[in-house]
């Protein structure tokens, strides 16, 4: 060995990949098996709307909580927004009796989504929230945008998932500003909890599965409108607001339903 090799500090091994989990790397050996099999995704999708309405029955609604059935009742139809990992419990909290179209991920896991919503009696649009170049979205998340459109025309409320799957959790994407801009509908900031709860600290955006016999909680938002002729400058404005109310409607839901609001 010569001087200069000698000198160089020795190279330390590279860091390993944490092992996947065990719930994660079964889930990834089940997914196949379970897309193709019709009466696999029919029983899971009845398990998980009969676990909804376990927890939304064995959860009554803290003091505060808002009732839906009247919010803003004179401003319908409008845009719900909610996050990633925080949306379980819109199927069974929303009234049953108000048309809602709801879109959701077109990737093969959103699926499961699609249907359990389809339970309640909500229409599944298949698309993606944000993603695309500034404020244009891809082909399909135009197309579903399309679709949210005329379901507000129509005189339904619409749901969307404010941040893009797999991106900057909390952070709301382009897709939900640019349906207020075109339908000229108010976007309202949405969220639900209850006091028991798991959060997967694992997930990208920190799911978080909601348990019964505790304390639910209902919350929103004041509501956000976006002029038709809103340049760019003024979309990425509104991306932010929403970002910002829908976070802390986030935070105020979990406050009431542990007592701390």
């Amino acid at each position: 060995m010569d001087e200069q090799t000698a000198a160089q500090p020795a190279k330390r091994p590279a860091a390993s990949t944490p092992a996947p989990s065990r719930g994660k790397t079964l889930w990834t050996r089940v997914r196949g098996p379970l897309v193709e099999s019709r009466f696999a995704k029919a029983t899971i999708t009845s398990l998980i709307a009969q676990g909804l309405r376990l927890i939304k029955s064995t959860n009554p609604l803290a003091p505060g909580s808002t009732d839906l059935s009247d919010v803003y009742e004179g401003e319908q139809p409008f845009i719900i927004a909610l996050w990633h990992g925080q949306h379980i419990l819109a199927p069974v909290f929303y009234p049953p009796k108000r048309g809602l179209v709801a879109m959701v991920s077109r990737s093969a896991d959103a699926e499961l989504n699609a249907m359990v919503v389809e339970k309640f009696g909500i229409e599944a649009v298949r698309g993606s929230g944000g993603r695309g170049s500034g404020h244009r979205l891809d082909k399909g998340g135009a197309r579903a945008l399309v679709a949210l459109k005329k379901a507000l025309d129509d005189g339904n409320n619409v749901c969307m998932i404010a941040d893009i799957p797999h991106g900057t959790p909390r952070d709301a994407g382009s897709g939900i500003v640019l349906l207020a801009r075109i339908s000229g509908r108010p976007i309202i900031p949405m969220a639900f909890a209850t006091s028991r709860r798991k959060v997967l600290e694992q997930s990208w955006d920190k799911t978080t599965v909601f348990l019964p016999f505790g304390k639910g909680a209902v919350a929103v938002g004041d509501l956000i409108y976006v002029s038709r002729d809103a340049d760019d400058a003024e979309l990425e404005r509104k991306r932010l607001l929403v970002t910002e109310r829908l976070n802390a409607t986030t935070a105020h839901a979990y406050a009431l339903a542990d007592g701390q609001a």
